[in-house]
């Protein structure tokens, strides 16, 4: 996508600013189903509400024990991330937004799914602002969540902003991206998909390796939902993916990811294996499992998880 947006920062706004409707191309997304965010509106200098819909079922992200899943919070969050930027402030369309950190934290209580509509809202305050001149550089996101009214949890996650001639620079001969594509390693064999806590094969992402506790990472370029869009580099909700199927490859009864805490270091390219390692951390401090979840690629660390499962309910 390319063009210019004429949005600019909001100075604070009036508390009761109405809500605007989030538009498809501001969420990155190609197909308009996958948009999970409804309207925003500012609530004050750098602070915003908006509201987003999950659906009942979805063809990815799908209820499992009777929980909605937790990784809809992530990509709703993921989608905030271009939506404010473009549309609060004043990012062009066809400039790019990297993940640096996102947390999450939440309550499985609220994530239980009924035949209601799952309304949320999100509460994000913006801070530690950086620009480049007028250009939006770099910026962190705190986020309160409630669903159907009922505290879910929060989450937090700083990102930066990069203009086409920056990422092109940065990414060099990968930014081609047929180029990229081309050059993709096909995707190995699925693991067991009651291993990872999924239903079909298509849906894993890990394929199986000889070495105890480590996975290769499966990139599937034609999967509708991790791959909405053609791009040259594995996408954060990919290795998100990754790092929750990696954790349950290590839960010894049905769980449901609580909390992750992330990094994102480097690109996951497709051209080369990327390994996905799992390690037990010491239980928190209300006994839940925490699994370390590292990737690695041509011998560095590209992204790390520590994952936090709860014991399904009633299990």
């Amino acid at each position: 996508m390319s063009g210019a947006l004429q949005h600019r920062t909001v100075e604070n706004p009036a508390p009761t600013a109405p809500a605007l409707a989030v538009l498809q191309r501001h969420v990155h997304k190609t197909n308009g189903a996958e948009v999970l965010l409804s309207s925003w509106r500012p609530r004050g200098s750098d602070s915003y509400s908006v509201t987003a819909h999950w659906p009942r079922r979805h063809s990815f992200y799908r209820p499992v024990h009777g929980l909605h899943d937790p990784l809809l919070l992530a990509e709703s969050v993921r989608q905030a991330v271009p939506l404010l930027s473009h549309v609060a402030y004043g990012v062009p369309l066809g400039h790019r937004q990297a993940w640096e950190h996102l947390r999450f934290d939440l309550n499985s209580v609220a994530l239980v799914a009924t035949t209601a509509p799952a309304e949320l809202e999100l509460r994000i305050g913006c801070s530690d602002i950086v620009r480049r001149g007028a250009r939006l550089a770099a910026l962190t996101m705190a986020v309160d969540i409630a669903l159907n009214g009922q505290r879910l949890g929060t989450a937090r996650t700083r990102f930066n902003n990069q203009p086409p001639a920056v990422y092109q620079r940065l990414r060099g001969a990968y930014a081609d991206l047929d180029r990229a594509r081309e050059r993709a390693l096909p995707p190995g064999p699925a693991a067991d998909p009651d291993l990872v806590a999924r239903e079909r094969p298509e849906d894993v992402v890990l394929s199986p390796t000889e070495t105890p506790n480590r996975w290769q990472l499966r990139v599937d370029l034609t999967h509708p939902i991790l791959f909405d869009h053609p791009v040259d580099h594995a996408p954060g909700m990919l290795l998100l993916e990754a790092a929750r199927q990696a954790a349950h490859s290590m839960a010894a009864r049905p769980s449901t990811v609580v909390a992750m805490d992330t990094e994102f270091i480097r690109y996951a390219e497709f051209d080369a294996p990327c390994w996905v390692w799992t390690d037990p951390l010491p239980s928190d401090a209300q006994g839940r499992r925490r699994v370390l979840v590292t990737l690695e690629q041509n011998g560095a660390r590209i992204f790390s998880a520590d994952v936090t499962l709860e014991s399904a309910p009633g299990l």
